[in-house]
């Protein structure tokens, strides 16, 4: 359980890590965001593992994680994007309706992601739709920050929302797991050494 706590959370980090760097890079890491993106559509899988494909699927989120939780240089941009989405879950879990229009929403387009792929621009642009008809009307919003011209780029910022709602997947599971800011606050060095542990396992399986 507590693997499976910090696979979720570093699900967050890696969905936060990638609206970064769209925002103020113009890119982001392609394996990350299609594997991000994919979790929004494996709600019923066996383990926390399963919901990015296997760990190799959620690297970069761990390796964020460790950035950011045993480090000096961590990077604000992405721990506030984290504390955003962590806080927007919470407003999210007493909104049955709300959650119902998610699932609703992320099973029509499943049809889609099957036909073209999870990476196609008309499944993210529908992902990024479900995100401001739902999530954006929840107070207090997620403020992006990044470079003008990447964010008003209407395909960055489709593809930013549409992490943003993977943000809030990955968010769920953690809470579904016994996660919680207060843990996360307590047990920073139990979390950073559980990562490093499974970024390691994740390492032997590719090599």
């Amino acid at each position: 359980m507590r693997e499976s706590r910090v696979i979720a959370l570093a699900g967050v980090f890696q969905a936060c890590s990638q609206v970064a760097a769209i925002a103020n890079e113009g890119r982001g890491d392609s394996t990350a965001i299609e594997s991000s993106l994919a979790s929004l559509f494996r709600i019923d899988s066996d383990s926390a593992a399963d919901v990015f494909g296997g760990l190799s699927g959620i690297k970069t989120g761990m390796e964020v994680l460790v950035e950011n939780l045993d480090s000096n240089n961590r990077n604000l941009v992405v721990s506030q994007l984290v504390v955003g989405v962590l806080r927007l879950e919470r407003k999210l879990s007493g909104r049955n309706s709300m959650l119902g229009e998610l699932r609703a929403g992320i099973e029509s387009i499943q049809r889609q992601v099957d036909h073209l792929g999870v990476a196609h621009t008309s499944v993210q642009a529908r992902l990024a739709e479900l995100y401001s008809q739902t999530l954006s009307n929840l107070r207090p919003r997620i403020v992006v920050h990044g470079n003008p011209v990447n964010l008003s780029d209407p395909r960055r910022v489709e593809q930013i929302r549409s992490l943003l709602l993977a943000g809030i997947r990955s968010a769920v599971l953690w809470r579904q797991m016994g996660g919680s800011q207060w843990r996360l606050l307590v047990r920073r060095k139990e979390y950073t050494m559980l990562a490093r542990g499974l970024l390691a396992r994740c390492t032997l399986d590719r090599g």
